[in-house]
């Protein structure tokens, strides 16, 4: 049997990577204890997902190992399934291998085409492709349904299933608990005639919803209570986003999951420590479909991992959607949100989420990470790679009263700073690799008008302070070094100009600039050529480190000032962004020009993706 999913799997890497030395895991061992063993050599892989009979008729698997990145599609992406997609698509990228994205679309009232489209967004951004080719399409739960229906007979049929007509409460306490086994059904001992004849009414809508369930016959005593004849089939009237009303009875997940891995090949089914549980019923699934030829040997294994806990994140899909529909954020996409559509926005990348799954590595033990340690991937990355910009965010004049007599009245002077101060990655100095053409320099000018930030002045300096104060010398940053002379006030007291002079012949870059010395510089804007700017300076969302943890009500740890909208003066550069671009505002920290809302040489809006310095770490 070939399922309707035709793409050609190619394997990713022909070999183990080796020009990258990765810390070893659990995970890793287990792999490379399976490929020194031959575990899986003697697969066959029939070109596309299928039975037994199909991969038989294929060539040897020419991926080494198979895993699986498989969302439900009933939500966004998070910080956690980005863990997950680092994970296995890296793993399979580094053994010769192959990732599959699957959707596993088995429950239609909360599935939609919205999350899909997202999903595949959200991995392609993130760097990877998947089964096997650039343009594969993904495989979906939904088009194995056929196959699952067929297995489900056949374990009616070979007397490991029933069709249970108990109400939903009398399985709930005929189910028993930890201390106490569970009880027969009493619809246990029907026939398979029986049962096949009840189960193909249950597919032919001849029943209401919750009138009856298939469950698999194991075993009511079981310690594990996943073993006490769990439901796999139930009758669900809802029309599926793939398969539409073609079918009114679905498969459980614990049912299907297993189905799922089987007929795509997987060899390593990696999932995080709640499905620790499930991984007995896992097996005995697979054993009983191999037992009539309907899946191939040798089966996968599920192995577990520790599930991405951080520190003041919420990582469930209810109560993210809690907060996008309640309107505490502006959407999914809010940059204050943990998707991965949300980080994007707030101006992470790919390799700082690539190096965060990395950093973090794979365990078997919970464990809390320190959002700190997210912070600093997004710093690592973009400190060679963002360029830089000057950036005024709490704006106030400042006047060089002897501009006109030194310089020219309404002279501008062109002014240039480097766009990337540092060399590039592979530089052994400051100029760009061979080949690597390096980033033009960034121009704007200076005259007798200029904005800088309120803080950069003190009318009474406190002690250790090194910036404008009267009879203070600071160097405005690519410029002049100037003479702070006083301020202008209103009649509230409150600054309304910075008052200083230009010391002559002191322009960075020319002959003689650094006779004069000082002790800080500071960064300014033009007022001739300064572009005015929305910022967004976002915190985090929740003041709580552990917002739902014990029950808690994540609402009442919300950070009132998650989100602080100013306008600031930038400097011409940044008015140029693109959407989606990262930049270093000197001084500030990193920003990026907002993907929705920014618009290149016109309306520029700028998110705050992290600060130069950990504030939050302990």
């Amino acid at each position: 049997m070939s399922l309707p999913t035709p793409t050609q799997n190619k394997p990713a890497a022909n070999a183990v990577a080796t020009d990258v030395v990765k810390p070893s895991n659990f995970l890793r061992q287990i792999i490379e204890s399976d490929l020194a063993n031959g575990t899986y050599a003697s697969r066959r892989w029939g070109g596309s997902p299928g039975d037994a009979a199909h991969h038989a008729k294929g060539q040897p698997d020419p991926a080494k190992i198979r895993t699986r990145f498989p969302p439900e599609p009933n939500g966004y992406l998070h910080i956690g399934h980005a863990k997950s997609i680092c994970l296995n698509f890296g793993l399979a990228r580094d053994y010769g291998g192959v990732c599959h994205l699957r959707f596993d679309d088995t429950n239609p009232e909360k599935e939609d085409t919205e999350y899909v489209n997202s999903i595949i967004d959200s991995v392609k951004w993130l760097g990877f492709e998947w089964n096997g080719a650039p343009d594969a399409a993904p495989y979906q739960a939904s088009d194995y349904f056929d196959f699952m229906y067929r297995a489900a007979e056949y374990l009616i049929e070979a007397g490991h299933a029933y069709v249970d007509e108990q109400t939903a409460e009398q399985m709930r306490v005929n189910r028993g608990d930890f201390g106490k086994p569970g009880i027969d059904s009493p619809y246990r001992t029907r026939t398979p005639a029986e049962n096949l004849e009840r189960f193909r009414q249950m597919r032919d809508g001849q029943h209401e919803d919750g009138a009856m369930v298939l469950r698999a016959k194991i075993d009511m005593g079981s310690p594990n209570i996943n073993l006490r004849d769990p439901a796999i089939y139930r009758i669900r009237r809802a029309t599926h986003h793939n398969t539409g009303d073609i079918w009114c009875i679905y498969p459980m997940y614990t049912f299907a999951h297993p189905i799922e891995d089987a007929l795509e090949q997987i060899t390593h089914s990696i999932c995080t420590l709640e499905f620790e549980d499930q991984r007995p019923f896992y097996d005995w699934l697979m054993a009983r479909l191999i037992e009539g030829g309907l899946l191939a040997s040798p089966p996968p294994h599920q192995y577990e991992f520790a599930r991405l806990n951080l520190t003041y994140v919420i990582t469930s899909k209810r109560k993210l959607a809690q907060l996008v529909y309640d309107h505490k954020v502006s959407g999914w996409d809010d940059p204050r949100m943990p998707t991965i559509v949300g980080l994007r926005r707030r101006g992470y990348t790919p390799a700082a989420l690539q190096l965060f799954a990395e950093r973090i590595g794979v365990t078997k033990s919970d464990s809390w990470i320190d959002y700190s340690t997210l912070e600093g991937c997004l710093r690592e990355d973009l400190e060679l790679k963002a360029h830089r910009g000057m950036a005024v965010l709490n704006p106030v004049k400042l006047v060089l009263t002897n501009w006109d007599e030194v310089m020219g009245t309404g002279h501008l002077e062109p002014c240039s700073q480097p766009a990337l101060p540092h060399a590039p990655r592979g530089a052994s100095s400051g100029a760009a690799p061979e080949g690597v053409e390096p980033p033009p320099a960034r121009q704007f000018t200076i005259g007798k008008e200029v904005w800088i930030d309120r803080e950069d002045f003190e009318e009474v300096p406190p002690k250790g302070y090194k910036r404008l104060f009267p009879g203070n010398k600071v160097r405005l940053k690519g410029g002049y070094v100037i003479e702070c002379t006083g301020c202008s006030k209103d009649a509230n007291g409150q600054i309304t100009e910075v008052l200083a002079t230009v010391v002559p012949d002191t322009k960075s870059g020319t002959p003689g600039s650094e006779t004069v010395k000082v002790k800080s510089a500071i960064t300014w804007v033009g007022v001739a050529d300064g572009v005015s700017a929305e910022v967004r300076l976002y915190d985090r969302l929740f003041l709580d480190a552990q917002p739902d943890a014990g029950g808690k009500d994540f609402i009442e740890s919300l950070n009132p000032s998650s989100l602080k909208v100013i306008t600031a003066i930038v400097e011409p550069s940044l008015a140029n962004a693109l959407p989606g671009q990262n930049f270093q505002f000197e001084r500030h920290g990193y920003f990026v020009a907002d993907r929705v809302d920014h618009v290149q040489g016109s309306k520029p809006v700028f998110n705050l993706a992290v600060g130069l310095k950990d504030s939050w770490g302990k």
